[in-house]
């Protein structure tokens, strides 16, 4: 059983199995999409494949629409060499339900895949035809809260930003500039509206796309490269709407990889690219899914509230994703991501388990979190943390890990955890110093960085973009002698760009070091400190 094998209409062994497959004329979708493209997506990742693309697939099932979506990548262009040119775009969808059962769905709603860079021409080309095509309506991107950024985590502009800002509308490194570019090439051919809606899980999404493609825009427009007329095109004709996702998308798992294996399913190569991108044919992912998107789009958009995508205003946008990112789900997975790495966990299901962890996250999310939480009344988000903690995260079908999680936990501390800490500084009945459990958290950060478990070994810390950086000060501390704690962790805990706050100037600094000497007290601190607090 091959992906590719299903063009040829090899679809009864598929079938008896339990594969649910494409349900319309797939080359009818592609012809149709190239004559006239209506969705171009950046960030060919896992989420795209389980989430957007998935919706877009129960669409084109029900007859209701009838053109896919063209992915685009810029980061790692063997995603799309590997996982999806081989396969013409197919691939397979394993939805794993916390009652044990499964899902198989063979996703077709992708109709074409490019690297978006100009390495590769004949692609780079494609997608500027895309844009200058009045039919476009929606580019959306998920390429993590760090693929806006134009400068790094000492406010550097990043390599390539520099030049391309002066070289004006072209060959850019960076991929807002070229996005920049893109929608010069579009303005060019009539200057029709366009959509670029980020899908990304932060704050205020929609802003962080426009803050990055429109400094390309407007550094060419005081450098003499584009006009005002340009600048006001993207001012007024092009939209940068809002959303809150939220969809647990795993790395492709060895035991999903066996199980479709004893199925006959062959094209279970897991791939692990260049840039440490784990990715295969198939993705794996929980049953439960949410996309709220603000519904701005002036050109029109693809008819995906009828696959139960929510389109609302701002404000319901900006409610919804503080109520998730803020309190009812992104600080429970940080804060079981950061304990379990240093508690010896592989599996989220599996700290649920553990009595300390499920306490900790339980009574942050309940007691700290809640009495701050915005209620933005299409979800609630009592329902929905119960949901979190009782359905989602113990799920033990989910192969997520704690090391996944533990990814770029730098930026994201801000919002899972300092937007709190401000909610609570804005309330005249509250104050940060009522906090315990949140600095906790923080306190266990700062003690991961140092790279030491709670038995005394080594463990490899996951990728971060400024993990070296805050390491450092850390380097003079060791377990069962901290020293001077305040002069390791001052430049750390001080940092707003780390906590969205000065935590000594929110009253929390001492406090959040406090727990950090407790923690790395010695061997099996951790745990000590865990069940004194709790």
């Amino acid at each position: 059983m091959k992906l590719l094998d299903l063009q040829k209409g090899v679809a009864a062994e598929w079938k008896e199995k339990g594969y649910k497959l494409p349900a319309y004329d797939r080359e009818a979708v592609k012809d149709e999409t190239k004559k006239a493209p209506a969705w171009v997506h950046f960030g060919a990742g896992n989420i795209f494949r389980a989430f957007p693309a998935a919706k877009l697939q129960e669409i084109l099932d029900s007859g209701e629409y009838n053109k896919g979506v063209i992915v685009a990548e810029s980061f790692d262009h063997e995603i799309i060499t590997k996982a999806y040119k081989p396969y013409d775009g197919l691939s397979l969808s394993v939805v794993l339900k916390a009652n044990g059962t499964i899902e198989k769905i063979v996703v077709g709603s992708v109709v074409e895949s490019l690297v978006a860079d100009s390495v590769c021409p004949e692609d780079f080309a494609r997608l500027a035809d895309i844009f200058e095509n009045s039919s476009l309506q929606m580019v959306s991107f998920t390429i993590t809260e760090k693929g806006y950024s134009l400068v790094n985590g000492k406010g550097e502009k990043l390599p390539g930003v520099e030049e391309g800002m002066a070289a004006g509308p072209g060959e850019q490194s960076h991929l807002m500039g070229r996005i920049a570019s893109l929608c010069y090439s579009r303005f060019t051919k009539g200057g029709v509206p366009l959509a670029l809606a980020s899908m990304d899980n932060c704050s205020h999404n929609g802003d962080k796309l426009k803050a990055g493609v429109m400094a390309f825009v407007e550094a060419w427009k005081a450098n003499g490269k584009v006009g005002e007329d340009f600048v006001r095109y993207m001012q007024e004709k092009v939209s940068f709407p809002w959303s809150m996702i939220d969809k647990i998308t795993p790395r492709p798992d060895a035991d999903v990889q066996a199980m479709l294996e004893k199925d006959g399913f062959e094209d279970t190569e897991l791939i692990i690219t260049n840039r440490n991108t784990y990715t295969a044919p198939f993705v794996n992912s929980e049953e439960t899914g949410y996309l709220v998107i603000e519904d701005d789009f002036p050109n029109g958009r693809p008819p995906l509230e009828k696959a139960g995508i929510v389109f609302t205003d701002r404000e319901t946008v900006d409610k919804v994703e503080k109520m998730k990112v803020c309190t009812c789900l992104n600080p429970l997975h940080t804060a079981l991501a950061i304990y379990g790495c240093m508690l010896g966990h592989t599996s989220i299901h599996d700290e649920m388990e553990d009595e300390q962890l499920k306490t900790l996250i339980e009574t942050m999310c309940y007691k700290e979190g809640m009495p701050v939480v915005v209620n933005p009344g299409v979800i609630n988000p009592k329902d929905f943390a119960d949901a979190v903690l009782q359905l989602r995260l113990p799920n033990p079908f989910m192969p997520d890990t704690p090391q996944r999680i533990a990814c770029d936990t730098s930026q994201k501390l801000p919002i899972r955890f300092g937007e709190t800490i401000k909610a609570y500084q804005a309330r005249a009945d509250l104050k940060p110093e009522d906090l315990t459990l949140i600095p906790l958290v923080l306190a266990g950060w700062c003690r991961y960085l140092m790279g030491v478990n709670d038995e005394g070994n080594v463990f490899e810390q996951s990728p971060d973009p400024r993990l070296e950086e805050v390491k450092a000060y850390l380097k003079d501390v060791k377990l069962g002698a901290v020293g001077d704690v305040h002069k390791a962790l001052e430049p750390i805990l001080s940092d707003k760009s780390i906590f969205a706050v000065n935590l000594y100037e929110a009253g929390l600094g001492e406090k959040v070091e406090g727990m950090f000497a407790e923690l790395a007290a010695g061997t099996g601190a951790i745990r000590t400190t865990l069940k004194k607090y709790l």
